[in-house]
């Protein structure tokens, strides 16, 4: 059987955490900008630690597992 938590959680994370697709942190004119679609690599670089302690936390902590089959 396949393990799917792993594959489902960083697509879901890597979707809603797209610098400028719902919100982008720090924005270019306030702290939070929503949906503007612009980035920064200031706005990258947070995104991506956030990213990373989303899935250690959903992953390794929690423990998500998804059985197919």
């Amino acid at each position: 059987m396949a393990d799917w938590g792993p594959v489902v959680v960083a697509v879901v994370l890597f979707v809603l955490l797209s610098p400028g697709l719902l919100f982008q942190l720090p924005g270019r004119n306030r702290v939070v900008d929503f949906g503007n679609m612009h980035t920064s690599w200031v706005s990258i670089l947070i995104h991506a630690v956030i990213f990373f302690g989303l899935i250690t936390i959903f992953l390794i902590a929690i423990g998500v597992h998804i059985y197919t089959g």
